[in-house]
């Protein structure tokens, strides 16, 4: 069975950019292959602020759209997260949208594309680094950021030159170790079983 990649939007704000970025984005990573990409717009998911009263790592979720979250973040192998820098760190949408489960992040590979002003959204990427090392998720060391001075100067979304081959790179290392992380939760499950 191929590995599944969620390419993850990571901000909800009227008239973003980064759903131009998503775009160009997944139609990259298909092109790059080894694996079958999907994107995940936060926008499209009605999760509102958590407010499941338990701990997610019980799943024992009161919502449907908990349900219907944590189905679909489980359905996957590795993630890229697509995120933009605001104040310094990423928003608050996707923090909430990583908060409302727990299992369902454990043992997979992630990326991160980050995009931004001067600093391209480098640091919204290492504050996002340290919430999914907490949920169980190793982020791969290659990081493709994006200055949104230049990509934008026409309004639309024009990448910039090696923005490609930075994202191959990338791609490549999700791709070793989502396959790699198979094979611990499937490890993990014929323990469990046994048990």
């Amino acid at each position: 069975m191929s590995l599944r990649i969620a390419l993850i939007l990571g901000s909800t704000r009227p008239g973003r950019r980064g759903d131009q970025i998503a775009a160009w984005a997944l139609e990259a990573a298909r092109a790059h292959g080894g694996a079958e990409y999907e994107l995940i717009d936060l926008a499209d998911h009605n999760l509102g602020n958590l407010d499941e009263p338990g701990n997610p790592n019980l799943q024992q979720y009161q919502h449907d759209h908990t349900r219907t979250w944590g189905a679909l973040v489980d359905s996957f192998d590795g993630y890229v997260f697509l995120v933009p820098e605001y104040n310094h760190s990423y928003p608050g949408a996707l923090k909430n949208a990583l908060d409302y489960v727990y299992r369902e992040w454990n043992d997979k590979a992630a990326g991160i594309i980050s995009y931004g002003g001067w600093v391209s959204g480098a640091r919204a990427a290492e504050a996002l680094r340290l919430v999914l090392a907490e949920l169980q998720v190793a982020t791969v060391r290659a990081q493709p950021t994006i200055s949104t001075h230049p990509s934008f100067h026409t309004g639309t979304f024009v990448p910039q030159e090696g923005l490609d081959t930075a994202v191959g790179g990338m791609l490549d290392q999700v791709i070793a170790w989502s396959g790699a992380l198979r094979g611990v939760r499937e490890a993990r499950a014929r323990t469990a079983a046994a048990a």
